[in-house]
């Protein structure tokens, strides 16, 4: 629902940094919370897509390329011009597995050591485009490997399944 709350304006409106507002390919980018804003060390920006039914990496295909596109040009572009941080020293990536099933895209400062920015649940945006334009469906084909905590409600289900 905060997702929701977001793109709707209903709440954080004033925390809003770019929108694109087309229904298909736009997206709304906004400070993540772990983020004060006071230092550009720890940079920590989220678009979250207008698109309700992509959920995760595992959802999308070259039909959402466009979308992906817009995601990482426009949202380096209103990162530059707000805080003056260039693309090159971003880091942007989706997560797999999401805390929250509505996609969405990190961008951090390139420095910063995010939770969840290692190679395992990472997933770099400009890589995921490269993927889908030569193969449509590779993420649902794809094997993707993602860490798991013990105490993880998914990671008991595995364990349940004789997986782990």
């Amino acid at each position: 629902q905060w997702v929701y709350n977001i793109l709707e304006k209903k709440a954080e409106a004033d925390r809003i940094v770019h929108e694109n507002p087309d229904p298909s390919n736009g997206f709304v980018l906004v400070p993540d919370l772990k983020w004060n804003q006071n230092q550009l060390d720890d940079l920590y920006l989220i678009a979250l897509v207008h698109h309700r039914e992509i959920k995760s990496l595992r959802d999308l295909t070259a039909e959402h390329v466009p979308l992906l596109r817009n995601v990482l040009q426009e949202g380096k572009e209103a990162i530059a011009k707000r805080f003056g941080v260039p693309g090159s020293q971003l880091r942007i990536y989706l997560h797999y597995q999401p805390s929250y099933y509505h996609l969405h895209v990190h961008f951090t400062a390139l420095g910063y050591d995010a939770p969840g920015s290692s190679v395992e649940r990472a997933h770099l945006l400009a890589d995921v485009i490269d993927n889908l334009a030569m193969d449509s469906t590779y993420y649902q084909k794809r094997a993707l490997t993602f860490p798991l905590r013990a105490d993880e409600p998914l990671f008991k289900k595995f364990q349940e399944a004789g997986k782990v």
